[in-house]
């Protein structure tokens, strides 16, 4: 009997045991089912990011994005910048032990399904950057472990609910920003004691704000509230936050006295009040923050003088006091602001002179005193300022001449000195502004002759020489003759195109004088004659070009626009030119127009300005067809034209070859090569394109060293050309993994250069937020000093070069609280020794000492100090040597 039992309580333990793993297996089989769900309500997949998820593979150690606990349960879904669209799958709810989920940058469109409020145990919550619409629900208060919340970037409306901030005593960070957001903030907020920052910036919100939040949320550090219409005073409620880091109150309608106090707070970095309706003066500063770098209470009504005590916030970075009612003198103690990179104090009424004390700020790069009282002149070791980009003193009382030096500040873009009192000559000095895009010295009082040396100015945009007392003809160069006489106009001595006054007309600058005849000069008769035989020979050249031109088709041609009276909408209407004669040449390849050049089906990527298609010909022809989002700083199509005209004469077997272009008012297309097997981004870390060749999802293990070695070489070769070669130089300012294409050969094709005229326009500061790449900037671009060198590509090309030795991204978070920044986790294994363990674990057929070698190279590509980089000439020189010893 005592047998009999045991054999019972055996069986039942067997019996329970497999139970247990049948129980375990259909759960596992069930969290595959809720993922292929989750596929399955996905239309487009543009990078095939998803491909490796099927019935066949296992989703906790093949599915890309997927990662799962030490029980084998999903526990992670990180899907980011995929372009993925679709809407969100409710079955995702059902996956119990989930705690991450973050579709950041994709298409995502509906609401959030009711379904997630089955969430127990999510941590967080990102589904930034995508199109979902609707009222945010008010279940994702229910989530009592949610640490971060970010719903920014997308289309949300009406008003935040009071219930979102019921459970959320564990959360540390909520994004709401960018959407269209309605009504007040709500004071529950305070029911998040945890809570380290929050930014509802850009949204319409109204109503004051809530004194509840400081009160009850000591450990603040970051609120931004940007861009709202939040009114009344906010001076007591800020105070209450101790430990803010940054506070951006911009561009809403508070009023009352600026919460200046705040600058005294120790963790303090960026203070932001600019564009209320704040009114009073700046006190003075006793104690400022040793971290304080940008100050900002521009477009207020303050008044009162600029306290001298500003200058102990010794590490400024921007300063921007303009557009208020300060009055006053520049206090000279602002040269002790050694750090400064901006300053703003225009459109005030502030007098005097300009201090000399500002040459001393060396890194200055925006001096903007437009449209005070200022007197004086202009000081010639203002010069002393090299690393200046904009120059503003314009509508002021400055006297004097311009000076010679100016030219010292090479890398200048704007020079305003307009509505001056300036007077004597131009300087010829100006011409050597190269990369000068703003000249107007417009209503000041010079004379003389324009210097035919600002024809060097090749990347002006904007001109203007009107109302002044210049004298002579106007030089023919093309690019002072291209901005009209309206550039010219009110000098009543300035003769010749493009103005109506011919200078034989004029007394001073013309071949005749009234009244009195003479005759001409030896030296006069030989230019005239050297000018007809010139004239006649560009006749001649003229007639040549126009017989060869109906021999033979030349290397561009461009479709004109279509008919007004056409009413096809798929017809080409704006003007389209191709560089190769390689791409089908008649009309007729093209008139289905656009709409077939931008098939949303044969999307492949997309990037800071703009979208990419691929394009099919008959015959095999594939091209690359971007759409530009974006024209930065160019203004007309004349320019853009000239901007990527010269783009397409740059040849290498390296650069992914322009060939062509499209402009309508409402689109701008770049045509350019396609390369067929993806990118190194693609490669190295597991995601492949449609177009790609590659059949599988992951390739890294394809890419052995002698692969990615000969990826490095080529890349650099063609910096090289472009920093050393071409002329003027080409920066590329963009360079990053996925703008390094292969081509069925795995021969590197670099891409995207040259393009910087075409990013996103300037911020309030001035500065340029156009590099979207993490942890291929370098640190004088990150840090928004915007000092513009080829060191800049120098620096990311390192980055490339550690990514292709160690297999890894730039920057990479292997863990919730954990970031690890590829040259420095480099540095450190080789400080001690250990130079192997950075070494890809897939890599194949490779020599230790060219990877040590290749590795160190990157390193010092990555130096801090731009002067301690090697030119892009020298890298490629050690590399060759890399594999030739």
């Amino acid at each position: 009997m005592r047998r009999f039992k045991l054999k019972v309580c055996t069986f039942h333990m067997i019996l329970l045991i497999f139970m247990e793993l049948c129980f375990r297996s259909t759960f596992s089989q069930s969290e595959k089912e809720i993922l292929l769900q989750f596929k399955g309500n996905i239309s487009n997949d543009p990078y095939n990011s998803l491909n490796s998820w099927g019935l066949d593979r296992n989703q906790c150690g093949d599915y890309n994005g997927v990662l799962c606990n030490s029980e084998g349960n999903v526990e992670k879904i990180v899907l980011w910048n995929m372009s993925l669209e679709g809407v969100l799958s409710p079955s995702l709810s059902k996956l119990k032990s989930l705690r991450i989920l973050s579709l950041y940058g994709n298409r995502f469109t509906g609401n959030i399904p009711l379904e997630f409020g089955e969430f127990q145990n999510l941590w967080k919550l990102n589904l930034s950057s995508n199109g979902l619409v609707g009222t945010i629900p008010e279940f994702l208060g229910t989530y009592k472990n949610l640490r971060l919340l970010d719903l920014s970037r997308n289309g949300f409306t009406d008003e935040i609910p009071d219930n979102l901030f019921t459970n959320c005593l564990k959360m540390k960070f909520i994004s709401l920003s960018n959407n269209n957001l309605t009504g007040s903030i709500p004071a529950s907020m305070s029911n998040c004691s945890s809570l380290i920052g929050f930014d509802f910036s850009f949204n319409d919100l109204s109503g004051a704000f809530p004194e509840e939040i400081c009160g009850g949320i000591l450990g603040l550090v970051y609120i931004s509230l940007r861009r709202n219409s939040l009114v009344g005073i906010v001076q007591e409620q800020v105070l209450k936050c101790q430990n803010l880091q940054l506070l951006d109150l911009g561009s809403n309608a508070f009023d009352g006295f600026v919460p200046f106090d705040v600058v005294s707070f120790q963790n303090l970095s960026y203070f932001n009040a600019s564009f209320n309706q704040f009114v009073g003066e700046i006190p003075d500063i006793g104690m400022c923050s040793d971290r304080m770098e940008v100050f900002d209470v521009s477009g207020n009504g303050l008044v009162g003088e600029i306290p001298v005590s500003i200058s102990n916030c010794r590490n400024m970075r921007v300063l921007d006091l303009g557009f208020n009612k300060l009055d006053g003198r520049i206090p000279v103690e602002i040269g002790n602001l050694k750090k400064l990179s901006v300053l703003r104090l225009g459109d005030n009424v502030i007098q005097g002179t300009i201090p000399d004390e500002i040459s001393s700020i060396e890194f200055l790069q925006v001096l903007d005193l437009h449209n005070l009282k200022l007197s004086g002149g202009i000081s010639g070791d203002l010069s002393k300022c090299r690393f200046l980009l904009e120059l503003d003193l314009s509508s002021n009382n400055l006297q004097g001449e311009i000076p010679q030096t100016l030219n010292n500040m090479t890398y200048l873009t704007i020079l305003d000195l307009h509505r001056n009192r300036l007077n004597g000559t131009i300087p010829m000095s100006l011409g050597e502004l190269l990369r000068l895009q703003y000249l107007d010295l417009s209503e000041n009082s010079l004379a003389g002759p324009i210097p035919p040396s600002l024809g060097n100015l090749t990347l002006l945009t904007h001109f203007n020489l009107s109302s002044n007392d210049l004298s002579g003809s106007i030089p023919l160069s093309p690019i002072i003759q291209k901005f009209g006489s309206t550039a010219y106009s009110k000098n009543p001595s300035l003769c010749g195109v493009p103005l109506d006054t011919p200078c034989s007309m004029t007394g001073d600058g013309g071949t005749t004088r009234s009244r009195k005849t003479r005759v001409l000069s030896v030296s006069a008769i030989v230019a005239i004659v050297a000018a007809v035989v010139i004239l006649c020979g560009v006749c001649i050249i003229c007639v040549m070009n126009i017989r060869a031109r109906k021999r033979k088709k030349d290397e561009s041609f461009a479709l004109e626009s279509t008919p007004p009276a056409s009413t096809d909408s798929n017809l080409i209407i704006g003007k389209l030119v191709l560089f190769s004669k390689s791409l089908p040449s008649k009309y007729e390849d093209w008139e289905a127009g656009t709409k077939a050049l931008l098939d949303k089906d044969c999307l492949i990527g997309g990037g800071a300005i703009g979208t990419v298609y691929k394009t099919n010909f008959e015959g095999g022809i594939s091209i690359a067809v971007k759409k530009l989002e974006t024209l930065g700083r160019i203004r007309n199509q004349d320019e853009f034209e000239q901007e990527i005209g010269r783009l397409g004469n740059l040849h290498h077997p390296n650069l992914v070859a322009f060939q062509g272009y499209y402009w309508s008012s409402t689109m701008q297309l770049i045509l350019s090569e396609f390369v067929s097997n993806g990118n190194l981004y693609q490669h190295l870390h597991g995601y492949i394109h449609p177009g790609a060749s590659t059949s599988t999802s992951t390739s890294s293990g394809q890419l052995n060293w002698s692969r990615r070695f000969q990826i490095a070489v080529g890349t650099a070769r063609a910096l090289a050309y472009l920093h050393h070669d071409c002329k003027p130089q080409v920066l590329h300012l963009n360079i990053k993994s996925t703008n390094i294409l292969l081509d069925e050969r795995y021969e590197p094709k670099l891409s995207d250069y040259g393009l910087l005229k075409l990013l996103p326009l300037l911020d309030s500061y001035g500065l340029a937020k156009f590099h979207t790449a993490v942890g291929y900037v370098a640190p004088e671009l990150a840090c928004q000093s915007l000092t513009f060198s080829d060191k800049c590509d120098v620096y990311s090309f390192g980055i490339i070069l550690l990514e292709l030795v160690t297999g890894k991204k730039p920057v990479e978070s292997p863990a919730a609280s954990e970031v690890v920044v590829l040259c420095d986790y480099v540095r450190g294994l080789l400080e001690e020794g250990s130079a192997s363990l950075c070494f890809d674990r897939s890599l194949q057929g490779f020599v230790e000492s060219e990877l040590i070698q290749v590795m160190k190279l990157g390193l010092i590509c990555t130096s801090e100090m731009p002067s301690r980089r090697p030119s892009m000439a020298e890298v490629v020189q050690v590399l060759e040597t890399i594999r030739s010893g």
